[in-house]
């Protein structure tokens, strides 16, 4: 389990630390990298300090990011390798491009028809070893350039299917056109994707309304902070 006691200045960056962050609505997970790269370098003088996260969080997702500093660096892959858990809401009856709120509803669906034994049944469907197509808007290489860089510009362009695995699919609240859930998965998993696919089970349309990770392998929330109180936590240390 990370230590995410007060940090104290410099070495203890270098030596390694395991950072917790709920990352806030619309940053990066770069940008939560950079946070921690300017404050620990112009706070503490750390210039040439490794820093990377685990685990790529879309802008308009919120939750856990395991940030890693120094030579703990060298763990990053093997939290990236651990199941994920996430909380959210899908928008029933509308597509986006994106699968989600990056882009503007492009398509309606019918919704009546749906129940929420068929919400269930879809979402059983959808649960273990399943082939998904990753979205266009990714962060996936086509000829060394990121597939939402050819989703930008409007190219129609497919990326492969990959098995993932969804461990957990599960169905919390049914109030359409929302429909919430809980997710636990392998990496690799889209969630943006699932909301696609789920529309497509019950011959409607979905889109990832919002996001939440709550949990990496055992790592939760607990412990994780805001960018803004990592800052005051640095500001007070140094």
């Amino acid at each position: 389990m990370p230590d995410q006691t007060n940090p104290t200045p410099g070495e203890d960056f270098v030596q390694g630390r395991v950072l917790l962050f709920d990352k806030p609505y619309k940053w990066t997970s770069f940008d939560v990298v950079g946070k921690v790269r300017s404050l620990l370098k112009h706070k503490l003088g750390l210039r040439k300090l490794k820093i990377g996260h685990a685990g790529t969080l879309d802008p308009l997702a919120t939750g856990l990011l395991i940030v890693c500093t120094g030579k703990l660096t060298k763990s990053i892959s093997r939290y990236q390798d651990m199941e994920k858990e996430y909380t959210g809401t899908f928008f029933m009856g509308m597509t986006t491009p994106s699968f989600d709120l990056e882009t503007r509803p492009d398509k309606e669906y019918p919704t009546a028809h749906i129940s929420r034994e068929m919400a269930e049944e879809a979402a059983i469907s959808l649960t273990g070893n399943i082939e998904q197509e990753p979205p266009l808007f990714s962060a996936k290489k086509i000829e060394g350039e990121r597939a939402y860089e050819h989703a930008r510009r409007g190219e129609r362009t497919r990326l492969e299917a990959k098995q993932v695995e969804v461990k957990l699919f599960e169905i919390t609240r049914f109030e359409l056109p929302e429909v919430d859930f809980r997710v636990v998965c392998s990496k690799g998993t889209y969630i943006r994707a699932l909301a696609r696919d789920f529309g497509k089970k019950l011959d409607s349309g979905a889109y990832l309304k919002s996001l939440r990770r709550v949990r990496i392998g055992e790592i939760g929330l607990q412990g994780a902070c805001s960018p803004e109180v990592f800052e005051q936590i640095i500001e007070q240390n140094c």
